[in-house]
């Protein structure tokens, strides 16, 4: 054996030992990240009780941090100090459950938790818990989430009176699609003008932001895929796979706002894609129509109405306001409810 294939044999080890050593760092950050979470939680816990035990005491409650801090600081630092703890105090009462909180503190760090904090909605709380933990979300994306109100987005939740059930609804394309859809990354400005062509490169450009945007389980398969028929060729804009739902799904995208037009050729696409792409073992295509806004007429009364693959969602193209958000929707909530129907919400 010459000096060349020891020199192979001994970087094909430093690799395999780096590897070892990178998943077991990568293990030990999780574990550890679990460990401080939990224990956070559990002085949280220890103060509420002590709280509690001091009612008689009109006073009692509000010294306890304090006094805890000044005790703590000493010994363990400033990550104990009064407003961490109150920090583990509410986390402590916003997740009492301590079974459901151990299935959900994998993969993330106590930042995770902080950021989660600040959500009033309950049932919100506990779906950013989930996903984070389950999508590996980085601190920066949960902010974002947060920030443009993902969990509100989604057309799962526009539908009142099932919120207790959109922890379970994997296959279901409501849970994936959310409208408004925020694309402030393009880096386009609010009054700009812009052409399809642009706004498809845009996207494309920024294509890893816009997977995150557009939700779970998404592959980029194809822009402007070409299908062709027996008298024409047709050009889709943007087609993606998901595999969660285990079905593609196809984006037309808009410069103006949604019309009949728009929607009959999105229909034309679904169902061509079905009876010329979509396999066996795959779910119907889903069809989405990316707007500069929405119309509550042509959802009520074009093949829009009542159909489970045709969406068409409203895009930004900057970073709204959290009240223009908020108005943005319930705009699109009374659009969701014109296309599907009364009934669906009862």
């Amino acid at each position: 054996m010459d000096k060349s294939d020891n020199i192979v044999i001994l970087d094909s080890l430093v690799a395999d030992v780096r590897a070892i050593i990178e998943e077991g760092r990568r293990q030990a950050f999780a574990v550890a990240g679990k460990v401080v979470i939990m224990t956070y939680w559990h002085v949280g816990r220890r103060i509420v009780e002590e709280e509690q035990r001091g009612k008689a005491r009109a006073d009692y409650g509000k010294k306890i941090i304090p006094a805890l801090a000044d005790k703590l600081t000493v010994e363990y630092g400033s990550g104990y100090s009064r407003r961490n703890l109150a920090y583990f105090r509410k986390f402590y009462l916003l997740f009492t459950d301590l079974g459901i909180l151990h299935t959900r503190v994998q993969n993330l760090n106590w930042s995770h938790i902080r950021r989660i904090l600040s959500v009033s909605n309950p049932e919100a709380r506990e779906w950013y818990l989930k996903m984070a933990a389950e999508d590996m979300w980085s601190v920066k994306t949960l902010d974002r989430n947060i920030a443009t109100q993902y969990y509100e987005r989604r057309l799962a939740n526009q539908l009142e009176n099932i919120a207790d059930q959109t922890l379970k609804r994997e296959s279901d394309p409501m849970e994936y699609i959310k409208n408004p859809m925020v694309a402030e990354f393009m880096g386009f400005r609010r009054d700009d003008n812009y052409s399809e062509s642009q706004l498809e490169q845009a996207l494309v450009n920024n294509l890893e932001k816009f997977i995150l945007e557009l939700g779970r389980g998404f592959a980029f398969v194809e822009r402007q895929q070409h299908i062709v028929t027996d008298t024409a060729d047709f050009y889709i804009d943007l087609v993606f796979y998901n595999f969660k739902m285990k079905r593609f799904v196809i984006f037309e995208l808009k410069t103006h706002k949604l019309t009949h037009q728009d929607i009959g050729q999105l229909d034309m696409y679904v169902r061509m894609y079905d009876d010329l792409v979509k396999g066996a073992d795959d779910a119907p295509t889903i069809g989405v129509l990316l707007c500069t806004d929405t119309d509550n007429t042509i959802a009520r009364y074009s093949v829009l109405h009542d159909s489970d693959q045709l969406y068409a969602t409203k895009y930004m193209t900057y970073m709204p306001t959290e009240e223009e958000l908020r108005n943005e929707i319930e705009q699109q909530k009374r659009f969701f409810l014109e296309q599907h129907g009364n009934e669906d919400i009862i």
